[in-house]
């Protein structure tokens, strides 16, 4: 059987209500009485004064109970829901605070040493690189480029990971003519969004003469076409880092020890810390990645392609991916000047990846590797990338932190359902077909 409470209010309303109608109702025939003393014999016009006071009273009675009821009530019980959430997401935020400030935030103190470390030792290799390199083959252009989530300030863990890209060059008598490749909407899906790239000579009677041994070194042929060979100039600039390494390790042999090793064919330098020139002594590891400019702030990169890739006779050998960092970091730099100065958006960020890490942590292997692959962090980033022109500036203030975080977590869950999650760039300039 239900269980009924005795509410308080509607009681003494009630209660209210019933003694001003008694009162009225007193009221009138007492005036009754005295007319009738009087000698006043107007019994039906005083029986209809009457009722129309009481008829009047019960309706403004009525009138008073239904707007009590209505709007009071139903303003108190939903300041009540909306205090309580208040408080449930006052709570919850305070908690992503703390995790956020123990566990993800970096010191910058101890970032700006490492990528300080980091720029002195590949910008030496790469100043030995350009001095000795020849004119036939593929060369340093001098410079390196910082890209990768430690220079877009939203990196987790430990300063210990970074990305150099290190831009070569083509002979001055060569040029580049890149596409976008087209492998097949059911064949390697990861090769959607990816480009070939044809080498041409001024003349195709220049290839025997002059030209062998680069199209020896650095190209493939497909289609009676000289294709720029990622595997090739991968293994190229491997020797090349290796042979400049060799020439410079001695420098910083006081300070650091410095080896170079290959993991699934990208070549990553180890930095080991000898002394207090880094603070905290951390391990570093810095990824370098060839690749050739392509005008406007447009990088090709050789791509690290494994064995298991290569699906129906394809050869993986011609694709090279596309790298758009420098517009990803102008997007970010752009939003940072138009957003409060306490903007959240990178903190967004830096909490999804962090979520990621940890729930990876439950999965057994195979189900966590697919699990970090479809929640990688470029995806992660292509997501906020979406978000941050979707929702105007000046609700990323740190204050609707949990907002955020809501619509982020939200528009993931569309992507997923829609099992897509279009590059923000690529979209605008290749057919959809070509990105996946």
């Amino acid at each position: 059987m239900p269980v009924y409470s005795l509410n308080l209010k509607v009681f003494w309303l009630l209660v209210i209500i019933l003694f001003t109608g008694i009162w009225c109702t007193f009221l009138s025939f007492r005036r009754y009485d005295n007319n009738e003393d009087g000698g006043c014999q107007e019994k039906p016009f005083i029986s209809l004064q009457l009722f129309f006071k009481l008829g009047l009273v019960l309706l403004v009675c009525f009138i008073v109970f239904r707007c009590w009821r209505s709007s009071p009530k139903c303003q108190h019980g939903d300041h009540n829901l909306t205090f309580q959430q208040q408080h449930k997401q006052l709570v919850r935020k305070n908690l992503l605070e703390t995790f956020y400030e123990q566990h993800i935030k970096l010191s910058p103190h101890v970032l700006g040493h490492s990528k300080a470390h980091v720029s002195q030792i590949v910008g030496e290799l790469i100043r030995v690189g350009k001095a000795k390199q020849h004119d036939t083959g593929v060369i340093f252009r001098g410079d390196f480029i910082q890209i990768g989530s430690a220079y877009e300030q939203h990196k987790i863990n430990s300063p210990d990971c970074f990305d150099i890209l290190v831009p070569l060059k083509m002979p001055l008598s060569l040029k580049l003519e890149p596409f976008f490749a087209n492998p097949g909407k059911d064949l390697v899906p990861v090769l959607h969004g990816s480009m070939k790239c044809r080498v041409a000579a001024p003349k195709k009677s220049e290839w025997v003469k002059t030209y062998k041994q680069f199209s020896d070194c650095f190209c493939t042929e497909v289609d009676l076409h000289h294709m720029l060979s990622s595997t090739s100039v991968l293994k190229w600039f491997h020797w090349k880092i290796l042979r400049c390494l060799n020439v410079i390790r001695y420098q910083f042999e006081e300070r650091c020890y410095i080896t170079l090793s290959v993991s699934d064919d990208k070549l990553i330098l180890k930095i080991l810390p000898r002394s207090d020139y880094v603070c905290c002594h951390i391990s570093m590891s810095v990824r370098l990645i060839p690749a050739f400019h392509l005008g406007d702030s447009v990088f090709l990169t050789a791509q690290p392609w494994n064995n298991t890739t290569n699906l129906e006779g394809l050869n993986l050998d011609s694709y090279w991916g596309i790298n758009l960092s420098k517009y990803e970091q102008k997007l970010l730099n752009w939003f940072k000047d138009q957003a409060p100065s306490n903007s959240c958006h990178l903190k967004c960020l830096q909490i999804m990846k962090s979520l990621r890490d940890l729930n990876a942590k439950t999965f057994h292997p195979p189900l966590s590797s697919q699990w970090r692959s479809i929640f990688c962090s470029y995806n992660l980033k292509t997501a906020l990338f979406y978000l941050l022109l979707k929702i105007s500036f000046e609700k990323w203030d740190d204050s609707l932190l949990m907002d955020r975080m809501a619509d982020y977590f939200m528009f993931l869950k569309e992507c997923l359902q829609k099992e897509a999650l279009m590059h923000f760039f690529l979209v605008l300039i290749a057919p959809a077909e070509h990105i996946l």
